[in-house]
């Protein structure tokens, strides 16, 4: 079934880009084949001794290969977008999204993987079989709780980062979001109210990012209500009973956001109504981020009094897209050879992304930079390289000359 959004005039002008160009990536070389000479170094037999060097020292594949580079997007298709578990292949166009982005933003090289399994213990086999190919694995669009074990496993067990976007690269540019809101209107990250809806990878990331943060109350909801310690015993929603509800609290949204001075929605399409909103602190912030449906309208939730409100959408004011987060932060750990990405790095991310605006930039209608910011990238690249050579998960070590030099060469920043 097609969805009614996606029959409108860009979804036709979607189509016809990708059918046009089929597809949204191609593969070009670094070096000629066309010659004897440059055959001989690029493949048979000169390259028998690139791959004896790496046999001697596997850490040379990082200085001879594309894996200093090469980031997986991984996906079973079991939850995408806003589509649902429509499949790997049908996934495929989102991947290759990712991954142009990925080029585009970062000058990352990423490759969608459509996996064509669906267990916890297929994904985690598959991932851990491609990946001495890459210096980084980014997990997309599982369905939770799944991602939740496959993202701790692989963890784990690889020495290279694992980041699932739909958790943490959510919850890095939210938070980015949220610190210049409150920072706009004169409020205190210590005694704001926050309300989460949505317990699922979004929420979670979402609730945990803040956690790490500082903040300290904080309510999360799912379709049934308040999660407290009480009701909430298992799994994951279990560490968000933990993490939040401070006072114990029982009841529905509509209860919860009562007093709030922001609600982040990542749940449902039309959960908030306008009364809902009238309910909360003064000068509310609304982040309603269900895509392609929001779980409040814009223009009702100003109307109803929200001073800040930011949606998933490109074509409204404050988009909260994880195009500001996972490009820079991968960036930033593959720069210093990072074997993992750390709560800390996350923290650091966020901050840099709400620091890219200066205090006379952030507007009500402006409290993330635009996607196509040039200082995004490079600043959450070097906060995210130096918190990861701080938490002693950087396996090379640059000085910060070294980490712009990097940043100029891949044309991120100018000389």
């Amino acid at each position: 079934m097609v969805c009614d959004w996606m029959k409108n005039d860009l979804g036709k002008r979607a189509i016809e880009l990708h059918r046009k160009m089929r597809g949204k990536l191609e593969v070009h070389g670094k070096v000629g084949a066309k010659s004897s000479e440059n055959l001989s170094l690029a493949y048979t037999p000169g390259v028998a001794d690139v791959c004896m060097e790496i046999a001697r020292d596997p850490s040379a594949a990082y200085d001879l290969t594309l894996k200093w580079n090469a980031v997986a997007v991984v996906s079973d298709g079991s939850r995408v977008l806003g589509l649902g578990n429509i499949g790997p292949l049908a996934g495929l166009p989102v991947m290759e999204g990712k991954a142009l982005l990925f080029k585009e933003y970062a000058a990352v090289d990423a490759f969608p993987i459509c996996l064509s399994c669906h267990s916890a213990d297929e994904i985690v086999a598959a991932v851990k079989a491609i990946s001495p190919t890459f210096g980084g694995i980014n997990l997309e669009d599982i369905e939770s709780p799944k991602c939740f074990e496959v993202e701790e496993r692989l963890k784990r067990e690889l020495d290279i980062p694992v980041f699932h976007d739909d958790q943490h690269g959510t919850g890095v540019v939210v938070l980015a979001g949220l610190l210049n809101s409150l920072s706009f209107l004169g409020k205190k990250k210590q005694q704001a109210k926050i309300v989460v809806a949505g317990a699922g990878a979004a929420g979670f990331g979402i609730t945990k990012m803040l956690f790490e943060d500082g903040f300290s109350n904080i309510i999360v909801c799912d379709s049934k209500g308040i999660l407290s310690k009480a009701n909430s015993r298992d799994g994951h929603k279990a560490k968000l009973a933990a993490m939040t509800n401070r006072e114990g609290k029982e009841g529905t949204l509509s209860d919860a956001l009562v007093g709030a001075d922001a609600f982040i929605g990542a749940s449902s399409p039309n959960i908030v109504s306008e009364a809902m909103v009238k309910s909360m602190a003064s000068s509310p912030i609304i982040f309603s981020l269900s895509n392609p449906v929001p779980e409040i309208d814009s223009a009702l939730a100003k109307k109803a009094g929200a001073v800040i409100v930011g949606t998933a959408r490109a074509d409204l004011p404050n988009q909260i897209n994880n195009v500001l987060g996972f490009p820079g932060i991968f960036r930033g750990a593959l720069l210093v050879r990072a074997s993992s990405i750390t709560d800390s790095m996350k923290v650091a991310a966020a901050h840099a992304l709400a620091g890219v605006l200066a205090n006379d930039e952030i507007t009500a209608a402006q409290v993330v930079p635009l996607p196509f910011d040039s200082r995004v990238v490079p600043t959450i690249a070097t906060a995210v390289a130096k918190e990861a050579m701080i938490c002693k998960v950087a396996k090379f070590a640059r000085t910060d000359s070294q980490i712009r030099a990097e940043l100029v060469s891949l044309g991120l920043l100018e000389a």
